[in-house]
Order: C-alpha cells, then structure tokens, then sequence
C-alpha cells in the first residue's frame, strides 16, 4: 500500500515534473521553464504552485526574499500512487487484469520479455498477482 499521497491532476503533474528535475525553485522559474514547454501564462502556473501546495504534495521554503518550492514526495512515490489508483478505478484493484490486458495488446520484443521474467524471478512474492 502506497502512503495516502493526494490526487494530481495531469497539468499538476507538469509542475510535480519541473520541481522534480531542479527544485528548489522559485515560481519564476517554474514558469520559465514551463513555458519552454507549453503556452501556459504565469497566472495558470502560479495556481498550479498554490494547488500542490494546498494539497501537501510541494512544500515552500519561506526563510528565504524569494520563496522557493520542492516536492514532498519523491516521483517514484507519486507514480505509485497514481498506478494504485488506476488499477483500482479501472480494473477493480485487479493487477493481474491490467497485466494481461497490456501483454496481450502491445508487441513485446524478447528483450521486454526476458525484463518481465527477470523481475518476476527477484522477486518471488509477487508470482501470484491477484
């Protein structure tokens, strides 16, 4: 069970993504690098800052003239929750199901297929996906 990390939306994850690579940053820097990549205006990414940190998921340095932000949880967390929460609302928790349905529609090459089995093996718990 992943810790109780709340939801984020898809433009949250943007943000999450930016702080990840560089943090600590300022808003302006946020912004500067997310409109490298999108055509969002400050006031947008700005709100997008203030929503991560209402819901606990970025915290701000404020000892500082100019605040600063970073993640609170690492993205490796965040991708766990967010798989959680998937595998519960669209396949019923039903891990095993998701898994098939994604082998039996995507083309693996023996490389993905020796990967799976390789981790399967590591890790002998987790055989019995249920």
């Amino acid at each position: 069970m992943v810790k109780d990390i709340p939801s984020i939306s898809e433009s949250e994850w943007e943000v999450m993504n930016i702080l990840w690579n560089h943090a600590p940053l300022t808003a302006n820097e946020v912004i500067a690098s997310l409109q490298e990549s999108t055509d969002w205006k400050p006031k947008t990414i700005r709100t997008l800052l203030d929503r991560l940190v209402h819901k606990d998921v970025v915290g701000v340095h404020k000892d500082r003239k100019i605040y600063t932000f970073y993640p609170l949880y690492s993205q490796d967390e965040c991708q766990r929750a967010e798989t959680e929460s998937f595998v519960k609302r669209i396949y019923r928790g039903a891990l095993k199901s998701m898994l098939v349905q994604f082998i039996q529609e995507e083309t693996l090459s023996d490389e993905d297929i020796k990967e799976l089995r390789s981790i399967l093996e590591k890790n002998p718990e987790k055989k019995g996906l249920e």
